[in-house]
């Protein structure tokens, strides 16, 4: 989670056939997380997410390179020198809850041929 963008990788429920229910899923997230910002904020009614993009994810390979691409996210943007220190990434959830050999095995996927809309500039301050 950036200050103007956010990736995440997520599995559709094992009875749904495709990804068809993301949308709605994406739909309820955006409402609430808009609502719990703006009382934060004090900005009732201000437009917090404009658009989103799915893609869906038929090869482990490509699953496994934007898992590490999401976690590595806040270093592409010269956020933080290691991933797992910025605080609003699952970096240093992943790397506490998986084995050390998951977690060597996905942090070895390259992400440089990952092709995902990305060329935001976050708010260096966090």
């Amino acid at each position: 989670m950036f200050s103007n963008h956010y990736h995440f990788v997520a599995h559709s429920p094992a009875n749904a056939s495709d990804a068809s229910n993301l949308s709605d899923m994406l739909s309820v997230l955006h409402v609430k997380t808009a609502a719990w910002l703006n009382k934060l904020d004090a900005e009732p009614g201000r437009q917090v997410w404009f658009n989103f993009w799915e893609t869906r994810l038929t090869y482990q390979r490509s699953y496994l390179a934007r898992l590490n691409y999401v976690h590595q996210n806040p270093v592409k943007h010269g956020l933080v020198p290691v991933a797992s220190q910025y605080p609003w990434c699952s970096a240093a959830w992943f790397e506490r809850a998986a084995s050390a050999a998951m977690v060597k095995s996905i942090y070895r996927f390259k992400v440089d041929a990952v092709r995902v809309l990305d060329d935001y500039k976050p708010a260096p301050e966090w």
